[in-house]
């Protein structure tokens, strides 16, 4: 791994640097299905021509996808929501069983300050789910334990062939106005 940001993430700059600390660290591959929570990342990859970027019409394809790109020789990360979270649980076996490495994001949603009722059932599920799909579960709450929890993800991934994904908490990312 690069060499963690030696500036400590900001509430405004962490996305920019959590880009950058994944392309330093050889991910090629990005996958997503469209959210307001990864924008900066999903518009930086889609703006890097040496960058896979591929949108996604279900967060399931994402694992296939970070599957194929371990078997092409390459790394991928995975971006989702929370909600996104239940569409993957049998294609989780997939890497689970074969031990394929697994990094994915995850911006959370029903939790810390969220005013949108039909959030809180997947977002309370979300890690309970994952850790049973045999995925370890990692937090992030604020911009400065952004890129040592990544850098400690990707270690588990792609050094230890886990399954690892990271929840951007709603304190990291701000809860969405729902009126």
């Amino acid at each position: 791994m690069a060499a963690a940001a030696s500036a400590e993430s900001t509430a405004s700059d962490w996305p920019d640097q959590l880009y950058t600390f994944l392309r330093d660290n050889d991910v090629t591959q990005f996958t997503y299905v469209p959210d307001a929570g990864h924008q900066v990342l999903i518009d930086r990859s889609l703006a890097d021509p040496d960058i896979s970027s591929v949108a996604l019409t279900t967060e399931e394809e994402g694992v296939a996808m970070a599957a194929g790109a371990h078997l092409g020789g390459a790394r991928s990360v995975l971006l989702m929501q929370s909600s996104g979270v239940g569409n993957c649980i049998n294609l989780l076996s997939l890497v689970t069983g074969a031990r394929f490495p697994f990094l994915t994001l995850v911006s959370m949603r029903g939790d810390f300050g969220e005013g949108n009722a039909w959030q809180y059932p997947m977002g309370q599920s979300t890690q309970p789910v994952l850790e049973a799909s045999g995925v370890t579960v990692l937090r992030i709450d604020s911009p400065e334990e952004v890129i040592p929890t990544v850098e400690a993800a990707m270690t588990m991934a792609f050094q230890a062939d886990c399954q690892v994904a990271v929840l951007l908490t709603q304190k990291l990312l701000g809860a969405k106005a729902f009126a």
